[in-house]
């Protein structure tokens, strides 16, 4: 039931364009989503593929959550997911394996001990690393937690991990693959800042901040499918196929034009990609300044490549980190979802991987488990997921637009508007959450 005046238009159903909705229609809000493409979902979708003329189910890209996602968990147990069924939540763990298959780092949380000290004691008992490492490694994190985990001035992320004498292989073992988890940008150009506030919020607080949340089920059973049900039980509308030709102002708010016709709203939550949100502002001349910000946003992609085995084979944990290779993290989706003998290998960021082609990079990759697990066969088959524009690149000072704007009644939402955060699931929540709170706010 529409308690409100209000009639709003939320363009984009990505994590953030969900959890706008879902708030507003929660709150009694008219609410109509518009998304362009026949899936909800964003980057978190499932997407179908064929396989030997079979089609089978596959995530575009394998997600990992962390216990400090808070609002992300949240909306999702709002909408009825139960975190046991959707997730497996694995303590903090890292697992590097070298191409001789050889465990070469293993640091892991102590689950018995309360934050920060289940970290420090893990850095204390962790595998791979010198002695002098682990301490230059403790003095380092005990510096960040002393500062709140803030700087003045933003850098590229190596430099400041040198600057506190951190050694070649800390940075290869412990931040290099933390920084392309988390900021999925080359370490050399990565935000110190926004980096030091996802460690922030992992490291500090409750000891369950850390912990990995790795899906056991496919991303749109766990996001889109009951985000969607949780909107349209409340009365929202959701419109797939729908993409805005274009976005104007009129005198009783705004118009949106698409194929199938002409809308009207009251208010607009913009809720799509930054470069496609360049497009769709064109018109309202207010709004040149947050389009001038991201107009020079720079991307990186990522890279997942699916390997089929014989369904006996298995990993020897859920998920492992590789070293010295293209590879940079293999999980076992047999053990994660059922799916028996089925790897997924994620890439992270630009490299020499993209001058590949999918096959000679599925051929290469297979080679590269094959070294590390020996016991591997051949793969059956391969697919490969390459999401070329998957992220904004999270570098230091990175101009990013609010969502609220010089538009009255017209907001933005996704990753790249929570400015504390990284391109990531949880940044996108947030921002529609925040939008939606904007327009309750001024009822």
């Amino acid at each position: 039931m529409n308690t409100h005046q209000h009639n709003i238009a939320i363009i984009g159903g990505g994590c953030a364009g969900l959890s706008a909705a879902a708030t507003l229609t929660e709150r009694g809000y008219s609410v109509t989503l518009f998304e362009a493409s026949s899936q909800l979902g964003g980057r978190a979708r499932t997407v179908v593929v064929e396989n030997k003329d079979l089609l089978q189910l596959l995530d575009n890209g394998q997600h990992i959550l962390l216990g400090a996602y808070h609002a992300t968990l949240s909306l999702l147990e709002k909408a009825g997911v139960k975190e046991n069924e959707a997730f497996l939540r694995l303590p903090l763990q890292l697992n590097m394996v070298s191409s001789s298959a050889k465990s070469i780092f293993s640091l892991k949380s102590v689950n018995y001990l309360p934050a920060p000290f289940n970290m420090l004691v893990g850095f204390i008992f962790c595998k791979g690393l010198s002695f002098k490492d682990r301490i230059t490694a403790l003095t380092f994190m005990r510096h960040l937690q002393s500062s709140n985990y803030e700087i003045i001035n933003d850098k590229p992320l190596v430099k400041f991990l040198k600057l506190h004498h951190q050694s070649a292989k800390l940075i290869q073992m412990l931040w290099e693959p933390l920084c392309l988890a988390a900021l999925n940008t080359p370490i050399a150009k990565a935000s110190s800042k926004i980096f030091l506030n996802v460690l922030r919020d992992s490291f500090s607080g409750n000891k369950k901040n850390s912990d990995f949340l790795i899906p056991k089920l496919d991303l749109s059973k766990i996001i889109s499918h009951p985000l969607a049900h949780y909107i349209q039980a409340r009365g929202g509308s959701i419109k797939l196929n729908h993409r805005i030709r274009t976005l104007v102002e009129v005198d009783n708010g705004f118009n949106l034009e698409t194929r199938q016709g002409t809308f009207n709203f009251s208010h607009v939550i913009v809720a799509t990609s930054p470069a496609r949100t360049d497009k769709l502002l064109e018109q309202l001349p207010k709004l040149k300044t947050s389009r001038d910000k991201t107009d020079h946003y720079q991307y990186q992609p990522i890279y997942t490549i699916y390997l089929q085995y014989p369904i006996e084979t298995k990993l020897p944990q859920v998920m492992c980190g590789l070293s010295n290779t293209i590879s940079q993290w293999v999980f076992d989706r047999g053990e994660l979802c059922g799916e028996k003998g089925l790897l997924a290998v994620i890439v992270s960021a630009e490299g020499k991987h993209q001058k590949l082609t999918q096959d000679d990079l599925a051929l290469k990759v297979a080679k590269e488990l094959n070294q590390a697990f020996p016991q591997l066969p051949k793969p059956l088959w391969h697919k490969v997921i390459a999401e070329k524009r998957a992220t904004f690149s999270c570098l230091p000072d990175l101009a990013r637009p609010t969502n609220r704007t010089a538009q009255s009644n017209l907001y933005l939402a996704g990753d790249y508007t929570y400015a504390s955060y990284p391109a990531t699931i949880e940044g996108a929540v947030r921002s529609g959450i925040y939008c939606a709170n904007l327009i309750s706010n001024a009822s």
